[in-house]
C-alpha cells in the first residue's frame, strides 16, 4: 500500500469560500448578520475531489491520503475566538463528508482553531470533536499570527494542554503554518519552510520529548532546511550542551514533500529511513511539471522510485511508517482488512 501522509483540500467548493468571505465581511460591519455555514451537495464534493486529488492519486500508483483543510486557509491570524471555532469546525466537516463519500482512498486530518495568544481550549476541544469522528491526527500551526512569531516555542508550557489530549488519543500533528500576513515572508517559498526549520531547533534547544514521551510530530516538506543543514543542528547542539538532533527522531518525523530529485536523495541520506514519511501535497504549493524532466512537481513517488533502497526501507517510507506513526489509521486499516 502506498500511503501520502500530506494532502489538503485544495479543490474545495467554492460555496465554502463564500462563507469564509462573509464571515470576515461580518467581522468588518458588526452591523452585517452572522453568516451561516454553505450547503455543499454530495454531488459537489464528489465532483471537486474526483478530477482531483483521487484522480492524481490513482494515476501516480498511490492508495490512500491523509486529507486535512486547505492550510493556507486556515487564517490563524484572525483573531475571532467564535470565527476560527465556526471557520474550523465547518472546514473539518467537509473533509470528514470526503472521508466519507471515497473512504478507500482518504483519511481525515483536522484543522485547529488557533487565534495569537488565544487559549487552547477550543483547539483541544475541536480536537476531541474530529478523533471522535474518526480523524487520525491534526494541523498544528506554531505561528498563528502569519509570519510575525508572536507565539512561544513549541516547547513552552503555552502548548502543553494540546500535547496531553494528543498523547492521550494518541494522534500526532503535523507541524503546519497558515498564509503569511508578513510581506517580507512569501507564503509558500519562505514562510512554510522557515515553519519547518523553526520547529526542528525549537526541538534541539528545548526538553519537549522529555516531558512527552509519547508525543510525535510530522515536520512537513522534507523538513525546510533541516535535512541539508543536519551538521549545523549536530554543532549547535554540542555548542548548547544539548543532545544530539538524531535523538529526537523517537518524536520527529519527515515527510518527501520535496520537489526535485537531488532533494529527495539528500533527504534519504541524511534521515533514516524510518523516520521519512511518503507525501506529495498534491495540487498544492507547486503545480505543473519541470520543464526539464516532464515529470510533475508534485509527483513525489516519481522521485522516492529512484531512490536506491531496500524492500524494507522503501515499505517504510510508502506505508509502515504512516501506519506507526498514526496508529488511528492504522487501526481503521486493519479493521477494513488492509
Amino acid at each position: 500500500m502506498i500511503i501520502d501522509c500530506h494532502g489538503h483540500y485544495t479543490t474545495v467548493p467554492g460555496a465554502q469560500q463564500e462563507f469564509r468571505d462573509a464571515q470576515l465581511a461580518a467581522l468588518a460591519d458588526p452591523a452585517l448578520p452572522a453568516p451561516s455555514p454553505a450547503t455543499i451537495s454530495d454531488d459537489a464534493i464528489r465532483e471537486s475531489v474526483e478530477g482531483n486529488q483521487l484522480r492524481i492519486l490513482r494515476e501516480r500508483g498511490g492508495d490512500l491520503m491523509l486529507f486535512s483543510p486547505r492550510a493556507s486557509s486556515m487564517g490563524h491570524h484572525v483573531t475571532d475566538p467564535a470565527t476560527a471555532r465556526a471557520w474550523a469546525e465547518t472546514s473539518n466537516d467537509l473533509v470528514a463528508r470526503v472521508v466519507g463519500l471515497f473512504p478507500q482512498h482518504f483519511a481525515a486530518v483536522c484543522q485547529l482553531p488557533q487565534i495569537p495568544g488565544g487559549a487552547l481550549d477550543d483547539a483541544v476541544a475541536e480536537l476531541r470533536r474530529c478523533v471522535d469522528a474518526g480523524f487520525v491526527g491534526c494541523n498544528l500551526n506554531p505561528d498563528p499570527s502569519g509570519g510575525f512569531w508572536t507565539s512561544p516555542p513549541l516547547t513552552d508550557p503555552y502548548w502543553y494542554p494540546l500535547y496531553e489530549a494528543m498523547v492521550e488519543l494518541d494522534v500526532p500533528a503535523m507541524v503546519h503554518v497558515s498564509g503569511s500576513c508578513n510581506p517580507s515572508f512569501h507564503a509558500l517559498g519562505a514562510h512554510y519552510l522557515n515553519a519547518d526549520t523553526s520547529a526542528f531547533m525549537q526541538f534541539v534547544e528545548g526538553e519537549l520529548f522529555t516531558r512527552f514521551p509519547a508525543l510525535r510530530v510530522v515536520i512537513p516538506h522534507g523538513g525546510g532546511a533541516v535535512p541539508y543543514h543536519w551538521g549545523r543542528y549536530r554543532g549547535l547542539a554540542i555548542r548548547m550542551g544539548r543532545p544530539d538532533p538524531g535523538t529526537l527522531l523517537s518524536n520527529v518525523f519527515f515527510d518527501t514533500c520535496v520537489y526535485h530529485q537531488p532533494g529527495i536523495d539528500l533527504l534519504a541520506r541524511v534521515v533514516p529511513a524510518e523516520n521519512i514519511l511518503f507525501a506529495s501535497e498534491m495540487l498544492g504549493a507547486v503545480r505543473g511539471a519541470d520543464p526539464e524532466t516532464g515529470v510533475a512537481w508534485d509527483d513525489t513517488k516519481a522521485y522516492v522510485d529512484r531512490l536506491e533502497l531496500t524492500a524494507e526501507q522503501r515499505q517504510k517510507i510508502f506505508e509502515g511508517n504512516a501506519r506507526r506513526v498514526y496508529p488511528r489509521l492504522d487501526a481503521q486499516l486493519r479493521a477494513a482488512g488492509r
